[in-house]
């Protein structure tokens, strides 16, 4: 198994129950989320050695944030303290024809702060195998966006794999700052989660209307390889949404000039969402550094992520063995 290293914002999560409106609620649920800390949690509970790396204040809530990264063996000796704000996010839970909003608390967070020059990358980059950041990170701060550049250019020059999933929040920053980000974050990227709205918007390559959505889809990604050559595999997703408890999902693994696309997998009983693409991005990881056959590798991310929307929180509390066993034998019950 690989040691993987991931950085980001962790955040604190404030839900309601379904059916009851933000405006309204006087009870939320907590949890602890950030599409990083996701990854890393996933990615342990797959077996590998994961280590996540965040700036926050030393209280109370940071004690509880160690403690539940700590649960799941994911390594917190590298998290700095500093700064006065822990970042935080609500959720207001949808149902039915209401879809899920958030509304961000994120500004003057610890790590929106967060300086590169505080940071000796060498030392927390040393005898890692994987850096996996998404482009939520570089969204909260031009500090934050500096940093992560930074980051993933020190991270190549250690011999680290680069993994990079795009996740582009229209809340936290605009199209055009996140496209001149990424643009100096992908040529050192080696695997990265990269959607059809992203390619269109945020890279504004050609669109064929006569082409099928698989097709357009591998078109897109040619065009972004002819950019950036270094990336060796590409991945996303997409999502019908029947309604806000009903949802049908299909995954896509680009490789070798070839597309790859998952049987659709239907979700009618969701829990919460939050994550799910997360839980996608960690699976193809860990199917790529485990060496598995392509089309393995796209069911078995997509079936990770159909089980996600089971899971209250953010991480998807699955194991290797649980995903096999749910393609291989559907909802039976296991005995």
């Amino acid at each position: 198994m690989a040691k993987v290293i991931t950085l980001g914002e962790m955040l604190l999560r404030l839900s309601t129950e379904t059916g009851q409106r933000l405006r309204k609620a006087y009870n939320l649920e907590v949890n602890y989320g950030g599409a990083e800390v996701n990854v890393a949690i996933a990615l342990s509970l797959y077996g590998h050695d994961t280590r996540f790396v965040t700036r926050l204040p030393n209280n109370l809530l940071t004690d509880g944030m160690l403690n539940y990264l700590e649960s799941y063996k994911v390594d917190t000796s590298y998290i700095c303290f500093g700064g006065e704000r822990i970042g935080s996010y609500f959720v207001e839970v949808g149902a039915g024809n209401r879809s899920s909003k958030v509304v961000y608390d994120r500004k003057y967070s610890s790590v929106s702060e967060w300086d590169k020059s505080e940071i000796d990358f060498s030392e927390f980059l040393k005898g890692q195998d994987v850096l996996h950041i998404s482009g939520i990170t570089p969204a909260i701060s031009k500090a934050a966006a500096e940093l992560t550049v930074e980051l993933v250019k020190e991270a190549k020059s250690h011999g680290l794999f680069v993994s990079f999933d795009c996740n582009f929040r229209e809340k936290l920053w605009t199209i055009e700052d996140a496209r001149k980000t990424f643009k100096r974050i992908l040529p050192y990227v080696d695997i990265c989660s990269c959607g059809e709205l992203d390619l269109k918007y945020i890279f504004n390559y050609d669109v064929d209307a006569k082409l099928s959505d698989a097709l357009q889809l591998a078109n897109l990604y040619e065009q972004l390889l002819d950019d950036f050559p270094n990336i060796v595999a590409l991945y996303s997703t997409k999502r019908n949404q029947i309604s806000s408890s009903h949802n049908t999902l299909i995954g896509y693994y680009y490789i070798n000039n070839t597309l790859y696309m998952s049987n659709e997998v239907n979700m009618d009983h969701i829990i919460d969402r939050v994550g799910g693409g997360d839980a996608f991005s960690s699976s193809v990881l860990h199917g790529y550094l485990s060496k598995w056959e392509a089309q393995n590798i796209v069911e078995f991310a997509t079936t990770a992520a159909a089980l996600k929307h089971t899971i209250k929180g953010d991480a998807n509390l699955v194991t290797e063995n649980e995903v096999m066993d749910l393609m291989a034998n559907g909802t039976k019950i296991s005995r």
